[in-house]
């Protein structure tokens, strides 16, 4: 089966539109109790398609576990150089940490020995055209990478600050006033 072909059967096993939503101009950001719905900038309309190649390769559903998993695997492959996009994954790391924090760890650990799909510079064509097993052979880094804890750590702190960000500048201005 293709990238594409998958690509389409992740779309509509989750009610997704044909093109991921790639063209509608917000995109909705779930929780338990309330729905954000958020502009779909250029920059996330031009890098969707591989985030969700990203759950078909790791079979992660689109729930906050499946998105945890996703922003660990994100970071840990460089995916937060690629400003802005980085950022979110960014946010939804620091996010998930506080929900899902194994499965942000087991995201990082396996995206340290995987190339980020966005930095293969396939473009997007060639890269649908591919099936699954050899986007996973060609992601496979050819030298093991080893847990460095300090970085993660580093990462989670970032994240974490990026997600709580809003509620320190509230303290702030509480304790100013």
């Amino acid at each position: 089966m293709t990238v594409s072909e998958s690509l389409q059967q992740f779309y509509k096993e989750n009610n997704f539109p044909n093109d991921g939503g790639e063209n509608k101009d917000f995109f909705e950001l779930k929780f338990r109790f309330f729905t954000l719905k958020l502009p779909n900038s250029q920059f996330r309309k031009d890098v969707i398609h591989i985030h969700d190649i990203q759950h078909i390769l790791y079979n992660c559903d689109t729930s906050w576990k499946g998105e945890a998993f996703i922003a660990g695997w994100e970071i840990a492959t460089g995916f937060w150089k690629h400003f802005p996009i980085g950022f979110f994954s960014l946010w939804a790391m620091g996010f998930s940490l506080l929900i899902h924090p194994k499965e942000i760890l087991k995201g990082y650990k396996t995206g340290l020995n995987t190339k980020g799909i966005i930095d293969l510079k396939i473009n997007k064509e060639d890269l649908l055209k591919l099936s699954i097993p050899e986007l996973k052979e060609i992601i496979k880094k050819d030298e093991t990478t080893k847990m460095n804890w300090l970085l993660f750590i580093f990462w989670s702190l970032i994240s974490t600050t990026i997600v709580l960000f809003p509620l320190i500048i509230l303290i702030l201005l509480t304790f100013l006033f």
